[in-house]
């Protein structure tokens, strides 16, 4: 995103080393980057503390978050905390992002859709068969249409994405997934630095954290489990329990 919040470039690159190489190949530099990956994880075992808060608030929603921990990595440094480091990115959410090393936060799509567009509960475009997916992802690029600062129906990239997501090839839904949750990232990290009063810190620097939209004051409302239920997640009931992230 520019200054402005426009959708300036979007990809998808796999290794660190073609992460760091598209960056330095952008316009302008960063100011503030969103990373949908565990970035701070100070506990060995058990749940992180923003884990266990996005949970209590958009649990209801279907967007809770796996339990994350220093095991899970072997006792190596998370792979987000590692790219941070290697760009010289600053990891605390209360540091002055204009002032010294731009800055990196750990943030999470689904409660951020949720919270950002008012949603009854998280869109499906993760889980099901293509066609829930597909109707899932389609709800999703709307949604984000409808955000004038994206200003993404102007933009060559989107339409290729809405020209896929229309009549997908194999596997590209997936890969699809991916770049548009980045987009989602990005302009959070847009929100943190020009409306950070729309945003909340699930968590602290010492204890791990999420950054997203304060807790939902709507009302969730758990989708029927019929494949009619398109755009929405249309399986078994989960409870609110914990979702994977991706």
């Amino acid at each position: 995103m520019d200054a402005s919040g426009a959708l300036v470039a979007s990809t998808r690159v796999q290794t660190d080393a073609e992460i760091v190489g598209w960056l330095s190949h952008q316009p302008g530099s960063v100011v503030v980057a969103g990373i949908d990956a565990p970035l701070i994880v100070p506990n060995e075992t058990g749940q992180r503390l923003p884990e266990r808060l996005i949970g209590r608030a958009f649990g209801a929603f279907g967007a809770s978050a796996h339990v994350t921990n220093r095991a899970k990595f072997g006792g190596a440094a998370p792979r987000a905390q590692v790219i941070a480091d290697r760009l010289g990115w600053a990891t605390d959410p209360e540091a002055i992002a204009s002032v010294g090393a731009p800055q990196c936060l750990e943030v999470y799509p689904h409660p951020a859709l949720v919270g950002l567009f008012t949603l009854p509960y998280r869109l499906a475009y993760k889980k099901g068969d293509a066609a829930r997916r597909g109707a899932g992802m389609g709800q999703l690029l709307t949604h984000l249409e409808s955000v004038a600062e994206l200003r993404l129906a102007d933009h060559p990239r989107w339409r290729e994405i809405r020209a896929a997501v229309a009549s997908p090839a194999p596997g590209q839904l997936a890969r699809i997934e991916d770049e548009v949750d980045a987009v989602v990232c990005a302009h959070l990290a847009w929100l943190w630095h020009h409306r950070r009063e729309t945003l909340h810190v699930y968590g602290s620097f010492a204890d791990g954290y999420i950054v997203a939209p304060h807790a939902p004051t709507h009302r969730a409302v758990r989708p029927a489990t019929s494949s009619t239920s398109a755009g929405v997640w249309s399986g078994a009931a989960d409870g609110g329990r914990p979702r994977a992230r991706g």
